[in-house]
């Protein structure tokens, strides 16, 4: 099977990428500098499939090494790119990060394997690239509005950059995948959600204020014009996530996208406000989660949820799997991490 690059694949999105990829037969090579991740996670990758990928340990922003691993792994058919600082309120504070990690480590990954051969890529993107949306559920042809936050603006920037390296060579194909709120972890347990430090996104922080590591959790804002005051969310399980990858790689390497870059929206079509998340997780973990409501946080749109029908009928994918889904396994890989 061919043989595939997952930039960042030791991080929360990338190594469940890395067990569905693994499991259809792809042979799998992971770029990870280990500034947001846990070496283990190769572990649990290797305990769910049987399969241990390999591993390099580079930082993208180093051009020399990147070349290094292009002139060692001549024979990559294909690069799925998650590497990227992702959080949209530390974006706002620390801006020229974001955009050296984002932007700088896309650029030079681009400049060294859009000379191989096989030129296919797929970009982690995101539902921030639209802003505030003015109409719901999002499509594909929404506008692209200036962004709320230097996170938001990197995603949209590297598409542009991906944009413009298709239109100079036609034998570089890209999907650009545009997803919502990833949540959840795999069914057994073995890798999950990890945030370093106080986690940036709500679920994690749920199960660690019920496990008890945080004493209370702060929900930003309950003043929104939405039906209890907080903000909307399109909560999609990881998992349907990863597999969406997979769909859109094999799209590429079987020469069956209309475009030379494409894009599609992941998500599942239904908007779940904050609240809802809560009271999901006090449902299915049978906990009543001590949370307080705070100011609103720069940076975060009041609705968002995506219109999937693309995704649907052109990949065959749709998401399978419940937000009360996404919440249980995320609470067993918490109970799971407190044991270890």
């Amino acid at each position: 099977m061919a043989k595939i690059l997952v930039t960042g694949g030791l991080g929360f999105i990338g190594s469940h990428t890395v067990v569905e990829l693994q499991n259809k037969g792809f042979d799998v090579v992971i770029i990870d500098n280990l500034s947001n991740s846990l070496i283990s996670v190769l572990d649990g990758i290797t305990a769910i499939t049987g399969t241990k990928p390999e591993f390099e340990n580079i930082d993208l922003k180093d051009k020399q090494s990147i070349k290094d691993f292009f002139i060692r792994y001549n024979n990559i058919e294909g690069v799925i790119h998650f590497a990227a600082s992702k959080a949209v309120g530390e974006s706002v504070n620390k801006p020229l990060l974001y955009y050296e990690n984002n932007i700088n480590a896309l650029v030079y990954l681009l400049q060294e394997y859009k000379n191989l051969e096989s030129s296919n890529f797929i970009f982690s993107s995101s539902c921030t690239v639209y802003g505030e949306p003015d109409v719901l559920p999002i499509t594909e042809k929404a506008p692209i509005k200036p962004a709320l936050s230097p996170y938001g603006n990197t995603k949209q920037i590297g598409e542009e950059i991906l944009k413009d390296v298709c239109f100079k060579n036609s034998e570089f194909n890209v999907i650009s995948l545009r997803y919502f709120n990833p949540i959840g972890a795999h069914e057994t347990s073995n890798i999950g959600e990890l945030p370093l430090g106080i986690p940036q996104n709500l679920v994690p922080f749920i199960t660690q204020t019920a496990i008890g590591k945080r004493n209370q959790l702060s929900v930003f804002g309950n003043d929104y014009p939405t039906p209890d005051g907080t903000c909307i969310r399109d909560y999609i399980h990881v998992v349907d996530l990863a597999k969406a990858h997979v769909v859109a790689l094999e799209r590429l390497l079987n020469k069956k996208n209309n475009e030379t870059f494409e894009v599609f929206n992941l998500g599942t079509g239904t908007g779940s406000s904050v609240l809802e998340a809560i009271h999901s997780f006090e449902r299915i973990s049978g906990k009543k989660l001590n949370y307080k409501f705070v100011e609103r946080r720069v940076g975060d749109v009041i609705s968002v949820y995506a219109d999937t029908n693309k995704a649907n009928q052109e990949l065959g994918w749709t998401a399978k799997l419940s937000l009360d889904d996404a919440m249980r396994s995320a609470w067993k890989w918490e109970q799971k991490l407190s044991e270890s």
